[in-house]
């Protein structure tokens, strides 16, 4: 089947089930509604909010989902036992993703019961199900690895008793695009079919496009990729795989950023720079030749605009960087260097990028400052700062000087670092401003360690990158915070005026760097 021909793709988010069952990851019934939201307003088609057997403070997660009036239709697992169903309708979903074995592995060494059996209970399981309103969509675990003979036979009583749907998986991400073709044309001559994808192999992507030719409808998979093991099918990335390549559109591709930084934040697991669509350097450039094509012509070395997807282009800066990305950062920081201005701060730049640094925004402005001659007051500096730990629950508290205001305040968290950013904020009362990411980029060794980080601060529409060092790694955190938040003020105040616009005429100046980096290949 030609993809362009299909009439829609819908999605089944998983990120509050098979998401949650990454190692470490545990998520409170807030974090459940509120990342539920999140993904309604993504337009997700359905949303599985967990597996209601777990726990009641599982199923009290659910609840709360399920009690949203969100659009999209609300499911609960459910394993192949009616206690796991009962326990469903419970909870108010709509339906239910109804788990039952369906290689030998599982049937015989997992359950330690019999193909005819599985069969059997199976009917029984869609028939209860639909008795009690719910919309039945049945998984045949393990089927990329199931006698495919077998796996026919057991989906076709299901769709025979009721089932609304059933799902292809390929559970232990095992499967190739051919054999998951193979199987999904098998179960798509059947009735509706949807497609559960892992990516152990590097696949999951290649095998929901081979499921769909072969006529699935409905694709499973989660926010980022989060799951067990090397994880789900990420959906951003299909998403946008589907409305580039194909024409076809399924969710609200503005939203995935802000989706993929609530889940990111929500479960603790941090994305690659390098993701596709989500990752901290999908539109950053670097190279003097990539920034400046990019500079001509925003889709010379990218495949659609950041703005699709809810983000921003990045221009990067280090030792391979040109004339024209120094002069564009530099125009975003209110700076007008002139031509030998300029030189002189891409020379410190390739400078600093050579001796292995990140060339922050900081780290520009205070070059641009002292090429240019400008001195500066700030806005905000942190006076002192006193952080616990031992005790139950972390505390800090700081003294600012915000103007010519002192201000202290004090604040709690998951951490000491966590509770000084908190208090900074109190300190600053400003709720527009947010931690968009944190990193430790460096550690020394020894007793007398030097730990660098290096965080971006976002206020409305303008973020900045800072990193500060320090042998404390609360310290180091404040200080990089806080002086984001002073030079995030001070942009403000410049563009109020008016004074950020223009900036060195840098065209064409790249074909003369030096140590240019090649071309993609």
């Amino acid at each position: 089947m030609n993809l362009s021909e299909l009439d829609t793709v819908s999605f089944l988010d998983t990120t509050l089930r098979d998401g949650e069952q990454a190692p470490g990851v545990s998520l409170s019934p807030d974090d459940k509604a509120r990342l539920a939201e999140h993904l309604d307003r993504a337009g997700m088609d359905v949303i599985e909010a967990g597996s209601a057997c777990t726990s009641e403070g599982e199923r009290e997660g659910i609840r709360r989902v399920a009690d949203l009036g969100l659009d999209a239709t609300v499911t609960s697992f459910a394993r192949g036992v009616q206690r796991d169903i009962d326990h469903a309708l419970d909870c108010n979903v709509d339906g239910v993703n109804l788990v039952v074995p369906a290689s030998d592995r599982h049937i015989e060494t997992k359950i330690g019961t019999t193909r005819d059996e599985v069969v059997d209970d199976t009917v029984e399981l869609v028939d209860y199900a639909r008795d009690h309103g719910l919309w039945v969509e049945v998984l045949g675990e393990d089927g990329s690895r199931a006698d495919l003979d077998f796996l026919e036979r057991l989906m076709g009583a299901a769709l025979d008793a009721g089932a609304d749907r059933v799902c292809y998986c390929d559970t232990v991400g095992a499967a190739s695009p051919e054999r998951t073709a193979e199987v999904v044309s098998r179960l798509a001559a059947l009735g509706p079919t949807s497609t559960h994808t892992h990516d152990d192999l590097g696949l999951a992507v290649a095998n929901v496009f081979a499921s769909l030719r072969a006529g699935a409808d409905l694709v499973h998979g989660t926010v980022n990729g989060v799951g067990e093991r090397a994880g789900n099918v990420a959906l951003e990335e299909v998403a946008i795989a589907l409305d580039r390549c194909y024409g076809i559109e399924t969710l609200n591709l503005e939203e995935l950023y802000a989706l993929s930084r609530a889940v990111a934040d929500a479960t603790g697991v941090a994305l690659p720079s390098n993701k596709a669509v989500v990752g901290g350097d999908a539109f950053a450039h670097e190279s003097g030749i990539h920034t400046d094509g990019t500079l001509k012509d925003d889709r010379m070395y990218e495949p659609y605009p950041p703005e699709t997807v809810g983000r921003e282009r990045r221009l990067v800066l280090g030792k391979h960087a040109g004339r024209a990305g120094v002069a564009a950062a530099l125009a975003d920081l209110g700076f007008e260097p002139s031509a030998d201005e300029l030189g002189r701060v891409v020379a410190r730049v390739k400078e600093l990028g050579d001796r292995g640094k990140r060339v922050t925004d900081a780290d520009l402005r205070a070059l641009a400052a002292d090429e240019l001659g400008r001195s500066r007051d700030r806005e905000v500096e942190l006076l002192g700062l006193s952080a616990t730990s031992g005790g139950e629950t972390p505390a800090a508290s700081v003294r600012l000087r915000v103007g010519d205001e002192e201000r202290t305040a004090a604040g709690t968290g998951s951490g000491p670092v966590d509770a000084a950013m908190a208090a900074v904020r109190e300190a600053l009362g400003d709720d527009d401003a947010h931690l968009e990411s944190y990193r430790v980029d460096a550690v020394t060794g020894g007793t007398d360690a030097v730990v660098t980080v290096e965080v971006e601060m976002r206020r409305g529409d303008r973020g900045i990158t800072v990193s500060a060092a320090d042998a404390d790694i609360t310290r180091a955190s404040v200080d990089a915070a806080v002086d984001a938040l002073d030079q995030l003020l001070e942009d403000e105040a410049v563009d109020a005026d008016g004074d950020a616009d223009g900036g060195a005429d840098a065209e064409g100046d790249d074909a003369d760097d030096e140590a240019e980096a090649p071309a993609d290949d």
